[in-house]
């Protein structure tokens, strides 16, 4: 009995080291993602500094938020002149890290900006995002501007493509990739080119009229609305959360900033 007591000890011991290494080796891997993951949003808020005149706003009880414990949010706004909402948050936890970077124009009738990218320990997941929540996508300064997108993308097609689960906002759905990448750099040089390209593109749409305005404020906020009565997968987290009109109001004043660019 002496001896099998002393094999468990060693055996509980041994399980214990591999705990205490895989702690240390989750720290260190979202330490460095952490890292890099602020070095991104800093490149990428410069990028739009060169574009426009970006003034942060106040995201209030919305800037810090964990959930279950475990995942902590923060959230950065700015309003983006002539162009509209721009939503900074980041997400951390533990073995995982995420950003998301997304324009949500008002002033101007060009698609809606979502740049995801999720740091998984070593490997790095990119969700590049254009969605038409415009009244007429076919005219010809729209097409110009899904045009330089799509040029975007092509230089990425022989980076490996994720499959992704249909959703009911596919409809909205317009130029995407969805990438696995290994390398930081790669990582950079594709979340700078994809929002460069989008904020020169829509630098050379003019300021919508009050009725195109009006339609996209109204579609944008058809789809925001929507992610909350249909379902999302970021948005199921906070629902469950924060509950259904909390998380509307977050979405409202923060995510898509939509009841600040709501005209009277």
């Amino acid at each position: 009995m002496k001896a099998i007591g002393k094999v468990l000890r060693i055996v509980l011991l041994c399980i214990a080291g591999v705990i205490a290494l895989l702690a240390v080796v989750i720290a260190v891997n979202a330490s460095k993602n952490k890292k890099v993951m602020q070095e991104l949003i800093d490149k990428g808020l410069h990028e739009a500094r060169n574009h426009y005149n970006v003034t942060p706003r106040d995201s209030g009880q919305y800037q810090d938020m964990t959930m279950y414990g475990l995942m902590k949010f923060h959230v950065d706004q700015y309003d983006v002149e002539e162009l509209g909402n721009l939503s900074v948050m980041t997400a951390d936890m533990g073995f995982m890290q995420m950003v998301s970077f997304m324009i949500t124009p008002y002033g101007k009738n060009v698609p809606l900006c979502t740049l995801d990218f999720m740091y998984i320990m070593g490997n790095r997941k990119s969700y590049v995002e254009f969605y038409n929540l415009v009244d007429d996508t076919q005219k010809d300064a729209y097409q110009q501007v899904l045009s330089a997108l799509s040029g975007m993308t092509g230089r990425y097609a022989e980076v490996t493509e994720l499959a992704v689960d249909p959703q009911w906002y596919d409809k909205y759905l317009t130029v995407k990739m969805h990438k696995q990448l290994k390398e930081d750099s790669q990582n950079e040089e594709m979340f700078l080119d994809a929002l460069r390209t989008y904020l020169d593109a829509s630098k050379a749409v003019e300021a919508s009229s009050a009725q195109d305005a009006a339609a996209q404020w109204k579609i944008t906020k058809g789809y925001s609305d929507g992610l909350i009565s249909n379902g999302g997968v970021s948005t199921d987290v906070f629902k469950k959360q924060l509950g259904e009109e909390k998380t509307r109001d977050f979405f409202d004043k923060v995510f898509f900033g939509s009841e600040l660019y709501q005209k009277s």
